[in-house]
């Protein structure tokens, strides 16, 4: 999505558009940071700044300029009268939410005219806009008229080493920020001090996101000289930042000075055994935690051996991810003692490693102690039958559970029967992925009878996808029934990449399920071949239903 954006945003465009910031004075709507508009990217028009255009908007670009108090707030009950009713001034002034518009080199200019009018400004977000890289200077230089700013968010902006330095400059002028996002920008890295060495002891920041900034080894050791200063602090995340696991032993000791840390994100690090050794130092000062990941460090394997007893200390964890993180068989006995102990544990992600397959049973089977699971990630960890019958077994203690992915674990194919059995219990159950698991025909059709009984009335989401072993009559049989899970949004049944096959007449049956179901949105069929006839059904299909369903055949149709 970030990359389509990011082509669309590069490309210049010629053809004349009304101009944001008279858009805006005019009164067209802008969609507050907390009404979730970064789903809605296209409310606002924007154009390409070009010199021709300069004339038509000097009239409304001279507000730019630094306004007295008294004529800012005369300037803003005049924008506010222009405001639509829905969001009104209180709204506009407190959060400015222009994540993900295009912005143009304009439009910035815009935005800078705006914040005189805005003294009451708490949230700023212009995040994923390009143009604002290089630009960054003229609004900085406004920040002390928006001094109540609590949360700015500039992530991938493409913010230069000009934009970082003059930042630093400008946190000065908001001291009651308590939110500052700067991830996806590179230039962060090398450069970090820039912005954040004036932060004082007592600093309100309780959110510091500086996820793929490029930073440095040196970046990482300011980064734990700067945790003391940082008592506020509830998130901190560094996640893909390579090269910051070589500083891990300063971030290791900040981070005791950071008690009531509540989120910690590590994801993609360069952590190493060692790194295991030095955060389980830090864990007993962090009783606070709730959401700790160490995911996609390859090199961690082997670490938690001798070093996760204090793991247990963070009695209020409730996230815990360290999917891909080459955990070996040392590593699982180890969790094991310690994992069932994480009482209050609701997601729990251990996928991606391959190596914990046959020696996990003990630790699957004590699962049955985390009664608020609620998200089970166990997918390409090659369990074998011993360990999968050990899962089935314990999750029937595990009412909460939502979400079970078990997806490439071949041992799953033949005995799906011992899953089914723990499906009654899961009343809640949401989400069940079963992607390349060699599924059989008699598992499809046993599902189909737990369906059938209505034990997973609250699915919303199935993935079975990549089991191609699964003939016609079991397709015929799973689709007749499918039209019980009347809560059922997705559903992916395709094929392998590299295989094609000839979609059957368990076809028919899925058209007639899927017209009972009101929620549903996506189905993936992709590399199933439709005849003529069928490719017609659904198009008549999807002409009764107008489009409301996309059916995924991939490129082949």
């Amino acid at each position: 999505m970030s990359q389509t954006r990011k082509q669309n945003s590069s490309n210049g465009e010629t053809k004349p558009r009304t101009s944001f910031v008279n858009k805006f004075f005019r009164g067209s709507k802008l969609t507050s940071s907390k009404t979730g508009s970064r789903k809605e990217t296209n409310d606002i028009e924007t154009t390409d700044f070009q010199p021709s255009n300069d004339a038509k908007e000097t009239t409304t670009l001279d507000t730019a300029k630094p306004l007295t108090p008294d004529t800012a707030s005369g300037s803003r009950m005049e924008k506010s009268e222009h405001l639509p009713p829905q969001l009104g001034p209180t709204a506009v002034d407190q959060s400015l939410d222009l994540n993900n518009r295009g912005l143009t080199p304009g439009d910035v200019r815009a935005v800078v005219a705006m914040l005189p009018l805005l003294p009451d400004l708490e949230t700023l977000d212009i995040s994923w806009n390009d143009f604002v890289g290089g630009t960054l200077r003229s609004i900085t230089q406004q920040m002390h008229l928006v001094s109540k700013l609590k949360i700015l968010r500039l992530g991938s902006c493409r913010l230069t080493t000009d934009d970082v330095r003059a930042l630093g400059e400008a946190l000065e002028a908001i001291p009651e920020l308590e939110e500052l996002s700067l991830s996806w920008n590179s230039r962060v890295g090398g450069n970090l001090p820039l912005i954040l060495q004036k932060f004082q002891k007592g600093s309100r920041i309780h959110t510091l996101e500086l996820v793929d900034c490029d930073l440095t080894s040196e970046d990482g050791t300011f980064v734990g000289d700067l945790l003391p200063m940082m008592q506020n602090l509830e998130v901190l995340d560094l996640s893909i930042n390579r090269n910051i696991g070589a500083s891990l032993n300063s971030i290791a000791q900040g981070l005791r000075s950071t008690s009531n840390l509540k989120v910690l994100k590590l994801h993609s690090c360069g952590l190493s055994q060692d790194s295991v050794r030095l955060l389980d130092a830090a864990f007993r000062y962090l009783c606070e935690l709730k959401n700790l990941d160490l995911s996609c460090n390859k090199e961690l394997g082997g670490g938690f051996e001798d070093s996760s007893a204090q793991l247990a200390a963070l009695e209020h964890l409730e996230v815990l991810d360290l999917h891909q993180c080459s955990l070996t068989a040392a590593d699982v006995a180890s969790l094991t003692q310690v994992i069932p102990l994480l009482s209050r544990l609701q997601e729990l992600d251990l996928s991606a490693n391959r190596k914990m397959g046959s020696s996990s049973e003990n630790l699957l089977s004590r699962l049955r102690f985390l009664p608020a699971l609620r998200s089970l990630l166990v997918n390409g960890c090659a369990l074998e039958s011993e360990t999968f019958t050990a899962l089935a077994e314990a999750s029937t203690y595990l009412p909460a559970l939502e979400m079970v992915d078990l997806s490439w674990n071949k041992c799953v194919g033949g005995n799906l029967k011992l899953l089914l059995e723990m499906l009654k219990f899961l009343a809640a159950l949401r989400v069940l992925r079963l992607s390349s698991c060699a599924l059989v025909t008699e598992d499809v059709a046993l599902l189909a009878s737990v369906i059938q009984a209505g034990h997973l009335a609250k699915l919303q989401k199935l993935d079975l996808s990549y089991n191609d072993s699964i003939c016609d009559a079991g397709w015929a049989i799973f689709c007749q029934n499918v039209g019980f899970l009347k809560e059922l949004s997705e559903l992916d049944i395709s094929l392998r990449p590299s295989t094609s096959r000839d979609c059957g007449r368990w076809f028919r049956h899925l058209l007639c399920a899927v017209a009972k179901l009101s929620k549903i949105t996506e189905i993936g069929m992709k590399r199933w071949i439709l005849p003529t006839s069928q490719e017609e059904e659904l198009e008549h299909f999807q002409q009764d239903h107008r489009g409301s369903i996309h059916f995924d055949l991939g490129e082949g149709q």
